[in-house]
């Protein structure tokens, strides 16, 4: 897992295919949440599209849930 201080190493933002891997998903996955608006906050510098990792781990922390039978808050 990405460690949440930016660095040489672990930069502040990441590119879709890096948010992807962080989050567990496959890149077309977030693509389509991105076109829907059901997916966390990104960016666009230019053609880039950067998410930064607050705003994945916001966007994470928000869907955890105890109990399968919980519906999410929309």
């Amino acid at each position: 897992m990405i460690d949440n201080q930016p660095n040489e190493q672990n930069p502040a933002f990441l590119n879709a295919k890096q948010a992807a891997e962080w989050l567990g998903l496959k890149p077309n996955t977030l693509a389509k949440m991105r076109v829907y608006g059901n997916g966390p906050a990104y960016r666009k510098h230019g053609q880039r599209v950067l998410y930064s990792q607050k705003d994945l781990q916001e966007w994470s922390d928000g869907r955890r849930r105890s109990s399968t039978s919980e519906t999410p808050d929309v």
